[in-house]
């Protein structure tokens, strides 16, 4: 009778993982592996050995890697304060770095493009204080800007629930015993912390990696990532075959971080 239960209410999930994951994904391979005509070809996927395709993976690799190790860099040190100042998940100051994930992630990064543009805020702020104007919209810091911006509540939140899970006692154990504030950080509570660390990570870099909304805005179009890429090849060019077979390369090497990742993930990392 239990397993009755169980499976009814498994049902909807089930519907909707076949319906939004298994079937798209099927598509996708389908799509991947022949040509308009529906004879297997693997040209699709070896679009991506050409200059024009390899160029933005490269540089979507470079930057979602350059915003992931910025974003720890941020979340780190911002997730230890808010632990050692014992501040609950249900405090203003957790709601804060919460909020932004309830807005449109394209509203915030619009935002950003009105503070970057050459007439914008920031532009005109320089101007006020007698700077010149600086060249910021339009360029690969901009959209490492609006990556970190967008993805580091999904850094921070991992890390600050793996930290706050660490008892006092473990810690004061090592200063009991000699250890200064960065060898206890170094030795104790930095490896503590991995699976929060291992988390945030995932959360940043895959969606960094396969974004093309950001580039798209904060690039101006300039600047294409294999995002850009693919979605030019659904929407302008209309060659979902083509589009697929990069897919599958960029999913590869999702699956991949993923599974080296994993290796050191517990379980305990996660965002609440």
């Amino acid at each position: 009778m239990k397993n009755k239960e169980n499976t009814l209410l498994a049902t909807p999930y089930l519907t909707w993982m076949c319906g939004f994951i298994v079937i798209p994904l099927v598509m996708v391979i389908y799509y991947a592996f022949t040509t308009k005509s529906g004879t297997f070809t693997l040209e699709n996927v070896g679009q991506i050995l050409l200059w024009e395709n390899y160029k933005p993976l490269v540089l979507a690799l470079l930057l979602s890697f350059a915003s992931t190790v910025l974003c720890f860099v941020f979340a780190f040190p911002l997730a230890l304060i808010l632990r050692n100042k014992k501040i609950g998940k249900g405090s203003f100051v957790a709601f804060v770095f919460i909020l932004p994930m309830w807005m449109n992630s394209l509203l915030r990064i619009l935002a950003w493009q009105t503070l970057l543009e050459r007439k914008g805020v920031l532009n005109e702020f320089l101007l006020f204080l007698h700077l010149p104007r600086q060249n910021l919209i339009n360029t690969p810091y901009a959209i490492i800007l609006g990556m970190v911006y967008d993805f580091l509540p999904f850094m921070i939140l991992p890390i600050y629930n793996t930290l706050s899970k660490i008892d006092d006692n473990t810690i004061d154990a090592a200063y009991d015993l000699g250890a200064s504030f960065f060898t206890t950080l170094w030795k104790v509570i930095l490896p503590l912390s991995v699976p929060g660390i291992v988390s945030g990570v995932t959360m940043v870099f895959v969606p960094a990696l396969t974004t093309f909304a950001i580039s798209n805005i904060l690039g101006g179009g300039k600047i294409y990532l294999i995002g850009n890429v693919i979605e030019q090849e659904f929407t302008t060019n209309s060659n979902w075959n083509v589009g697929s077979g990069l897919s599958m390369i960029l999913m590869l090497f999702i699956i991949l971080s993923m599974a080296i990742l994993s290796r050191y993930d517990n379980g305990e990392g996660a965002m609440f």
